[in-house]
């Protein structure tokens, strides 16, 4: 099981773009409830890991049931390098599990219409310094960084070397999936659909 030392909390990073990407509509009081409860696979929680200085980053989103990793080569920490980062990598999931992401209000999202638009994908925006309302992701984010420490260059790791290390968190056992790997809960999820669909047809 993955370790990760905690340390003491500070004020999570804000920007100037606050609310004003995230119109009322789109906020998360209005997510469905069969993503709170995580009855259905396909629904991720989405942020940027930051590189030294803030010049890089790495893209990750987590879904919410399996607690499937997929991260992201971003080409800087801009709303368009974010808009290409993970149009590129969730473009490869099939359509049944790309559902709806849960993302904060930083100022990379400035392009979500666009993102929605092309991976077919609701958006959905926590409340302003409310990290743990896409807390499957912040977990994540704090075990990702004994591969990737603070003060990291970012934009110098490959998408096949992020790739990797997707794959290895991927492969590691959850006490909160009873022990089964995000990767085995997530073929199980894959098997049940593919069956569902044979009995259908």
């Amino acid at each position: 099981a993955l370790r990760q030392h905690k340390p003491s909390r500070g004020l999570r990073r804000t920007t100037l773009a606050g609310g004003s990407i995230a119109p009322e509509s789109l906020r998360i009081i209005h997510r469905p409830e069969e993503i709170e409860a995580r009855l259905v696979p396909g629904h991720w929680e989405g942020d940027l890991i930051k590189g030294a200085f803030n010049r890089s980053a790495v893209g990750t989103v987590v879904e919410r049931k399996t607690r499937f990793l997929i991260l992201s080569k971003m080409r800087g920490c801009t709303a368009d390098a974010a808009l290409e980062g993970f149009t590129r990598q969730m473009k490869r999931l099939p359509a049944v599990l790309r559902r709806s992401m849960t993302y904060d209000r930083g100022s990379e999202m400035a392009c979500h219409p666009e993102l929605a638009r092309r991976l077919k994908i609701d958006i959905w925006f926590c409340d302003p310094h409310a990290p743990w309302q896409r807390g499957s992701n912040e977990n994540t984010n704090g075990l990702l960084r004994q591969f990737f420490p603070k003060g990291t260059d970012l934009s110098t790791i490959s998408q096949t070397e992020l790739n990797d290390v997707a794959r290895m968190m991927n492969q590691r056992p959850r006490k909160t999936l009873g022990w089964k790997t995000p990767e085995e809960a997530m073929a199980e999820e894959l098997a049940a659909f593919r069956s569902n669909v044979a009995l259908e047809s």
